[in-house]
């Protein structure tokens, strides 16, 4: 009997970390202004973002339309996950994906921003402003960014590690735990060191491109894994 208990228990402790890893779901399943998301500044989340800034998904594709200077953030939170998905940028896009952002301030600082920007136009910014950066502390390996061509992303976080590939090629992986140095905000001010950041909040996604041509998103889902 208490042989078949234990085997029993065994076999739990063994599906028990799939199970909870779950399946992939869909960000944006539906056409129309996503549900479960809210709108807000480029620069704190806290606050309403600007008028006319709104975000649409039609045939599939999420738009980050109207006004530029918005973030689109999720209401739930979220720790260790993979997030996928495809972006395209115009000739001047500039955008980016918060990662473990909290509830105010800004996500490029005060959680995760994971770049999405054409090297062409940001032609003086550095390597970790552009895209497969996090913005101003960590650089991609490599620059594999296709401009005005559907991109994908594949994001991996677990607890101080993180693993971007962008089409395909590994750009980061690494410890942000080792990561101690302080972060200029864009006012000068000091930001918190990457191995400071959150381990838990919200994701999302920006527009700050120029020239009317906002960021798409395609094919976005996630999976968590606590």
């Amino acid at each position: 009997m208490i042989r078949n208990v234990l085997a029993l228990l065994s076999l739990v402790l063994t599906v028990l970390p799939l199970a909870q890893a779950g399946e992939f779901k869909a960000l944006f399943p539906k056409d129309g202004i996503p549900k479960g998301w809210v709108v807000r500044a480029w620069s704190d989340v806290s606050k309403p973002g600007p008028e006319g800034a709104q975000w649409v998904v039609e045939k599939g594709v999420l738009n980050g339309g109207g006004a530029r200077g918005s973030w689109l953030i999720s209401e739930a939170d979220y720790s260790d996950l993979e997030l996928q998905f495809e972006f395209k940028l115009g000739p001047q896009g500039n955008s980016g994906c918060a990662l473990r952002s909290p509830a105010s301030g800004d996500p490029a600082f005060d959680g995760l921003e994971l770049q999405m920007a054409d090297y062409r136009y940001n032609t003086k910014a550095a390597e970790s402003e552009l895209t497969g950066g996090l913005y101003r502390a960590l650089a991609p390996r490599k620059q594999v960014y296709r401009p005005e061509k559907w991109n994908r992303y594949m994001i991996t976080l677990k607890g101080p590690q993180v693993k971007v590939v962008l089409n395909g090629t590994v750009i980061l992986d690494h410890d942000l735990s080792k990561e101690g140095s302080i972060i200029k905000r864009h006012n000068g001010k000091d930001a918190p060191a990457l191995r400071d950041r959150p381990r838990r909040g919200r994701i999302g996604f920006q527009n700050l491109s120029r020239g009317g041509s906002p960021v798409l998103i395609r094919n976005a889902r996630i999976r968590t894994t606590r």
